[in-house]
């Protein structure tokens, strides 16, 4: 194996160590979020993302980017949150054509009542992680950015 070809295998591993991690904190939230309240961690993310906005609102583009989902999957997402009263669509003054997404109330109670859960089972699963060698400097990198913030 030359050079080249160990470089695309660290980068595979790499890769797939993230994708390990990735998939075992996103199941541990799916379930409890779900379990507890009737969201799912994409759903969470949109909430989230929401929240952290000024003035609360956010383009459907943005809200796209902020949950890592195309277009129509945030249509049908934010079509979903909005038919069970978690956020509202508002027309942009300036631009007929922008569509900005806003909590409703009932959203950020909804939010604040399952952040909780969603912290907790987090720092949960990156405490199960760090016990997995293989994972271990993943979650440390990830407690390491975190602590920049």
């Amino acid at each position: 194996m030359g050079i080249a070809d160990d470089a695309v295998e660290v980068r595979a591993r790499g890769w797939r160590t993230l994708a390990a991690l990735h998939s075992l904190i996103e199941t541990k939230l799916e379930r409890e979020l779900q379990s507890g309240h009737d969201l799912s961690v994409v759903e969470f993310t949109v909430l989230d993302a929401l929240s952290r906005q000024d003035g609360w609102h956010m383009r459907m583009q943005q809200l796209a980017r902020a949950a890592a989902l195309s277009s129509s999957a945030t249509t049908r997402l934010v079509n979903r949150l909005e038919d069970r009263g978690l956020l509202t669509r508002i027309l942009c003054a300036d631009d007929r054509r922008g569509i900005y997404t806003e909590l409703t109330p009932a959203g950020v109670e909804l939010l604040a009542a399952a952040r909780p859960t969603h912290d907790q089972v987090l720092r949960d699963a990156l405490t199960e992680a760090a016990e997995q060698p293989e994972l271990r400097l993943l979650v440390d990198a990830v407690h390491d950015r975190s602590a920049t913030r």
